[in-house]
C-alpha cells in the first residue's frame, strides 16, 4: 500500500511514525517548509527536522529538536548584544549548518533532506514540500504582518490572528516526487497539525491541492480535542480566520478535500454532525508513545 502523509509539528511527525511503523506500506512524508527561517545566520527547517528527529526516536522531550542536546552555543551566544529568543541545541545547530552550507554549494533543499535522513538511519522518504522558499506569516491586529517564527516562538503564540499569507508561493513549484507521491498513493494521511499554519503551506504550492484533491481517499486527523488542541494554537488561529469551531472547522479548513476525519473519541458525538461527503470516525487519538501512533496508524488504514 502507497501512502502520502502530509505533515507539519509535533502531532504530524508522530503521526509519521505510526506509519512508519507499518512494514506493509510505502510512505512519502510530505513536508511542511513555510517554518523555514534564517536564524543567527543559519537555514533552519523546524518541520523537516522534527519529522527526521521523531522517525529515528531521537527527538526532545517537547518533540522538537534532538533529546539530551547540549546549548553550549547558545551559552556562549547570550554573552553577545544579540536577542536569543529562538533556542537551539548545539547537535541540531550542526544539522542547520550541514544544511546552510550546501544550500550555499547549489544543493537543493531536497538533496540536503533526503541526506540528513540518511545520518539519521530514516528510511521513509522524507520530501520538502517545496524547494522554493515558501515562507508562512500571520496578520495580528493593530500589529500587522509578522514572520511564523516571531509569532510562533518569540510570541509564544498568544496573539489573535486573523489572516494568514505564504511569501513566495506562487513563484513555488512542488519539490521533484511530491506530486507523483500525492497521485498515486493508495490513501493520503494528513496529520494531526494545526491545518492554516502547517497544511495550508503545503497545499498553497502549485498543484498540491488538485492532487490531493484526486487522490482516491484522503483521510485527516484532527488536531483538536473537545475543540482544543494539546498544544499550540490551531483553535485560536482557525476561530481568527472565521471557520467555525471543532470538528466542522477542520472540515471546513480543508475544503472539500476530504473523504474522511478521524476524531478522538472524546468527541464521538461529533459523527453525527451534517457534514455531507466526509465520513467522521472516531478513534483514539492522542499519541502518548510510539505504540499509540502505530496503533491508530493501523486503525486508520485497516478498516
Amino acid at each position: 500500500m502507497k501512502v502520502a502523509a502530509l505533515s507539519g509539528g509535533v502531532g504530524g511527525s508522530k503521526m509519521l511514525r505510526g506509519l512508519a511503523a507499518l512494514d506493509y506500506i510505502d510512505l512519502t512524508a510530505i513536508v511542511n517548509v513555510g517554518d523555514d527561517e534564517t536564524i543567527y545566520g543559519v537555514h533552519v527547517s523546524p518541520d523537516i527536522d522534527t519529522v527526521i528527529y521523531t522517525l529515528a526516536n531521537r527527538e526532545g522531550p517537547a518533540g522538537w529538536g534532538l533529546a539530551e542536546d547540549s546549548h553550549r552555543v547558545m551559552e556562549a551566544l547570550e554573552k553577545f548584544p544579540i536577542d536569543t529568543w529562538f533556542r537551539i541545541g548545539d547537535s541540531d545547530l550542526a544539522t542547520s549548518l550541514f544544511r546552510s552550507a550546501r544550500l550555499a554549494g547549489g544543493w537543493t533543499l531536497s538533496q540536503v533532506t533526503t541526506a540528513q535522513a540518511a545520518v539519521y538511519g530514516v528510511e521513509v522518504s522524507v520530501l520538502p514540500a517545496s524547494d522554493d522558499p515558501v515562507r508562512t506569516e500571520v496578520h495580528v491586529p493593530d500589529e500587522g504582518w509578522m514572520p511564523f517564527q516571531t509569532y510562533f516562538v518569540d510570541r509564544q503564540h498568544r496573539a489573535p490572528v486573523d489572516d494568514v499569507r505564504f511569501i513566495g508561493v506562487e513563484g513555488a513549484s512542488p519539490a521533484p516526487g511530491v506530486i507523483d507521491a500525492i497521485r498515486t498513493a493508495d490513501v493520503v494521511v494528513i496529520g494531526p497539525s494545526n491545518p492554516p499554519l502547517s497544511i495550508w503551506p503545503i497545499l498553497a504550492i502549485d498543484g498540491v491541492a488538485e492532487a490531493v484533491a484526486s487522490a482516491g481517499r484522503v483521510v485527516a486527523v484532527s488536531p483538536l480535542f473537545g475543540g482544543r488542541p494539546l498544544k499550540g494554537p490551531a483553535d485560536v488561529v482557525m476561530e481568527g480566520l472565521g471557520l467555525p469551531a471543532g470538528t466542522r472547522g477542520v472540515v471546513a479548513a480543508y475544503d472539500g478535500l476530504l473523504d474522511e476525519l478521524v476524531i478522538d473519541i472524546a468527541d464521538s458525538a461529533d459523527q453525527e454532525l451534517d457534514l455531507p461527503d466526509v465520513e467522521v470516525r472516531p478513534l483514539p487519538t492522542r499519541m502518548n508513545s510510539a505504540e499509540d501512533a502505530e496503533t491508530l496508524a493501523e486503525r486508520i488504514l485497516r478498516r
